[in-house]
């Protein structure tokens, strides 16, 4: 089963926001933190369910080597990345997202 990826647009502007945060702490950094989120979105999107749900219908998927998580809803052939989200802020941000 082929899936497609759609990003919400907060999602996008965390996800690109965190990778410039890190690359402007050390060159070539954000490129590392890209290439891991891109890793996780290629399993999210081969295997959707492998993910633990953590509210009625959203998943959650670990970033690895950074302190982030993606949190995403299958919606049907799609999956929609709600939050690319740093651990360390307040989860309540997220969970208003649908």
């Amino acid at each position: 089963m082929s899936r497609s990826l759609a990003f919400r647009r907060q999602a996008r502007q965390e996800f690109d926001a965190a990778g410039d945060w890190y690359e402007r702490e050390r060159s070539g950094l954000g490129q590392a933190f890209l290439a891991e989120v891109e890793r996780v979105l290629q399993r999210v999107v081969s295997n959707p369910e492998a993910f633990p749900e953590v509210l009625e219908g959203i998943r959650k998927a670990v970033i690895k080597r950074f302190p982030y998580c993606l949190y995403f809803r299958i919606r049907g052939e799609v999956i929609v990345v709600l939050a690319v989200f740093h651990s360390a802020r307040n989860p309540a941000v997220w969970r208003t997202r649908k």
